[in-house]
């Protein structure tokens, strides 16, 4: 489990298919705290280490992930949100945060508001993902708040400490981001409808 803060930005520095999975090795200030086996959040997505190298450690997607998620955008030099899992000891700062991604969404619009920022999402509702009114939401592995929640859309608001240490600094509107949608709204919804 994740709470969605963001511990460190990673730099995907090889990208190497094999068959239908793809081999992502990242660099990171984390690689002397990592051991094989470890579960780690990219971009939102829960992927296990399997090899360390003196800068570098190695994940391996495979072809689900890569189709239901925006790693496969991914390209050598390119940043990724990381955060290991949350400590049983550990405080909860952001909310519950499983690692399964949802869907992808589309950044339209991100404009600065006086020190801030505020980004308008799109993404798919017929899949039956909602998201509610300062409830949750998980972008790229970011515990967010959202507002304007309507159906297919919402916004966040960005501070500039989260701007900077987060891959958001680097969204331009037309990207495919990763949603992880909250996960009691997901279960009050499967109960109201019965199934």
């Amino acid at each position: 489990m994740f709470t969605g803060i963001i511990e460190s930005l990673g730099t995907v520095r090889h990208i190497t298919p094999e068959g239908n999975n793809v081999h992502f090795d990242i660099e990171s200030g984390l690689v002397p705290e990592l051991k094989i086996d470890q579960s780690l959040s990219h971009n939102g997505v829960c992927l296990t280490v399997v090899d360390l190298d003196k800068n570098t450690y190695r994940v391996t997607a495979i072809d689900e992930t890569l189709q239901k998620t925006n790693l496969g955008d991914l390209e050598v030099g390119h940043l990724v949100n990381l955060e290991r899992c949350m400590p049983a000891n550990g405080r909860f700062d952001g909310h519950i945060v499983q690692g399964h991604v949802d869907q992808t969404g589309i950044l339209q619009e991100i404009r600065s508001e006086e020190g801030s920022w505020i980004a308008s999402f799109a993404y798919d509702s017929s899949i039956g993902n909602l998201t509610v009114e300062k409830g949750s939401i998980c972008i790229n592995g970011i515990s967010l708040t959202c507002f304007h929640s309507r159906e297919g859309s919402f916004r966040v608001a960005i501070i500039p400490y989260t701007y900077e240490h987060t891959t958001f600094h680097r969204l331009r509107p037309g990207d495919r981001v990763n949603l992880e949608f909250d996960i009691i709204g997901k279960y009050m919804q499967r109960i109201l409808k019965g199934y």
